[in-house]
């Protein structure tokens, strides 16, 4: 039976889809500004937390609001849930900014300084003269929260897309405890591609990145997504053998 469903080219795409859908979670951890403990002190710039955190919270409020589409809106397509996904992961990291800015501002007394360029990318305002001696910088920049939206769009349109082709793929399964279960095992399935590939990137990342203007962001990035497809490739596989009832 396993073999059988590994050799059908629908399952096959379905296979490629959930690799991709992971990749797409792993490249937009690298968009996401990540601060970790220094910025929870305001010495660097970013979301006080890490990686696994910040794309599992906006993975898994992606997902919500991506089932929900799914569910509520009879004959949702592809294009529909997905976009759903990434609305939902964006309004999560976006209000995480807005809020660790609000802090930062009003209750650190600090000023949104990028310790990576000399000027903002995207306002062109100039960043080193607001930059405290012994830091890593401060806040969330513009381009951060900028590079931030770009990361929750990649990784909740990556998340939404398992969901999409698990839920269709397990309520076709002859197995009557699978296909009345489809939406939680296709939930579970999903957040458990979203863990695996924050992880990825964690490594790479090292602690700290600031979002695409990053010094880390080209170096690590070609290697954490040829990590993070061959990794979820595998996931597809056995999302694939879980239908057959192995």
């Amino acid at each position: 039976m396993a073999e059988f469903l590994l050799l059908d080219p629908s399952m096959l795409m379905n296979v490629l889809l959930i690799a991709i859908s992971g990749t797409l979670i792993c490249i937009g951890v690298h968009f996401v500004p990540v601060g970790g403990a220094p910025a929870a002190m305001a010495q660097a710039t970013g979301i006080g937390t890490g990686t696994v955190e910040l794309a599992a919270g906006s993975g898994l409020v992606g997902l919500v609001t991506a089932s929900y589409m799914y569910a509520n809106v009879p004959d949702a397509s592809m294009a529909l849930v997905l976009a759903a996904g990434a609305m939902g992961s964006m309004i999560l990291i976006a209000s995480a900014m807005l809020l660790g800015g609000l802090v930062y501002a009003y209750g650190v007394g600090v000023p949104f300084a990028s310790a990576q360029v000399k000027r903002d990318p995207i306002t062109g305002d100039t960043q080193e003269d607001y930059m405290s001696k012994g830091t890593q910088g401060h806040g969330i920049p513009t381009v951060s929260y900028v590079s931030g939206l770009i990361g929750a769009a990649l990784g909740g349109t990556g998340g939404s897309l398992i969901y999409f082709v698990l839920i269709g793929l397990y309520s076709g399964v002859s197995s009557a405890v699978i296909s009345s279960n489809a939406a939680a095992i296709a939930g579970m399935f999903a957040m458990g591609v979203y863990y695996v590939n924050a992880v990825i990137p964690s490594y790479g990342v090292g602690g700290t990145i600031e979002g695409f203007h990053d010094r880390k962001f080209k170096r690590v990035l070609p290697k954490d997504t040829l990590t993070s497809f061959i990794i979820s490739l595998i996931a597809g596989i056995l999302a694939i053998l879980i239908a057959g009832g192995m």
